[in-house]
């Protein structure tokens, strides 16, 4: 980049743009929007907030304000729904700390919704998905599944209580994750979300110029979602995902094909991916489960360069 004061741009892949602002200071900020996912708007709403504001989280930044962003089909649709999606993302924004202080709508054939969200923060406090160092263990505060169950929401084959249950973990919001990750010091950071856990990771290391272990037994997963990996009944972006990271990845054993996907699985509103020095992942981990994160998994390691930028294991 030509501009000395943009820290962090699109080369890396990341979560954000950063722009200092002083010595000390920088703009962090991010924009993500999609169509639906579930039915309800006020939950819809939530979750397309919830998943904006992670991206600020995966800076460990925290945020400052947030404007919406809507293409809606006013001919096609009550205006009641639009006011539910607009009340969904502005409560989500209140859990976070803070206001929704305007945005912009378009008309649109197809119904979209999220969130612009602006953070202030010290430099030396931001943690980027390029840092991460041989010995650092990665640590996963969600648990994987969530395309799988997405797919079958859209196919109308969940539950209403499989909904319920997908719709909250999607909604719930990486501030905690953030805030014990601030506390106890880490190299870096990214969320995982519509590229799978092996398509961030494979970010992650090239941005960092290492390779990293993954143990796929210890990747928390919903349990819910292994019937429809199984079935074949999983989103088309999932086989997209793991082509692309294939020729990244060694297999130091045979792995399941049905592990495979769900390594792939694209999340909406995922957990942090975290590269935490080995000497604090049992205090990071303590404190993920002191604040009821939805998981605090140890699943593999960052290493020195490889030929292969992740290996994984059974």
């Amino acid at each position: 980049m030509d501009d000395p004061n943009a820290l962090v741009g699109a080369d890396t892949a990341d979560d954000c743009a950063v722009y200092r602002v002083t010595d000390t200071h920088a703009i962090v900020q991010s924009v993500d929007f999609f169509t639906p996912i579930v039915d309800d708007p006020y939950t819809f709403g939530q979750i397309a907030a919830a998943n904006a504001l992670s991206d600020i989280y995966a800076m460990a930044a925290e945020p400052l304000f947030a404007l919406n962003i809507m293409g809606f089909p006013y001919h096609n649709l009550p205006m009641e729904v639009m006011s539910e999606i607009f009340r969904g993302g502005g409560d989500k924004a209140k859990e976070a700390g803070i206001f929704v202080l305007g945005g912009h709508t378009i008309e649109d054939r197809e119904l979209k919704y999220g969130l612009v969200v602006t953070a202030f923060a010290e430099i030396d406090q931001i943690r980027t998905n390029s840092t991460a160092k041989p010995g650092d263990d990665l640590i996963l505060t969600k648990p994987l599944g969530v395309g799988a169950i997405s797919s079958a929401i859209q196919r109308r084959i969940a539950s209403d209580a499989l909904v319920q249950k997908v719709g909250a973990l999607m909604a719930a919001l990486n501030k905690d994750a953030a805030q014990a990750m601030r506390e106890v010091g880490v190299h870096a950071v990214t969320d995982v979300t519509g590229f799978g856990l092996l398509g961030h990771l494979l970010e992650m290391t090239q941005a960092s110029k290492v390779s990293a272990e993954i143990f796929a037994a210890s990747v928390p997963t919903l349990e819910e979602a292994w019937e429809f990996v199984r079935k074949g009944k999983i989103p088309a972006a999932t086989h997209t995902n793991l082509k692309y990271v294939n020729p990244h990845i060694r297999l130091e054993n045979e792995l399941k094909r049905e592990m495979s996907l769900m390594l792939a699985d694209p999340q909406t509103g995922g957990g942090l991916l975290i590269a935490v020095p080995a000497a604090k992942t049992e205090l990071l981990i303590g404190r993920l489960e002191e604040l009821k994160t939805p998981a605090a998994s140890r699943i593999g390691r960052i290493i020195e360069e490889q030929d292969k930028r992740i290996l994984l294991h059974p």
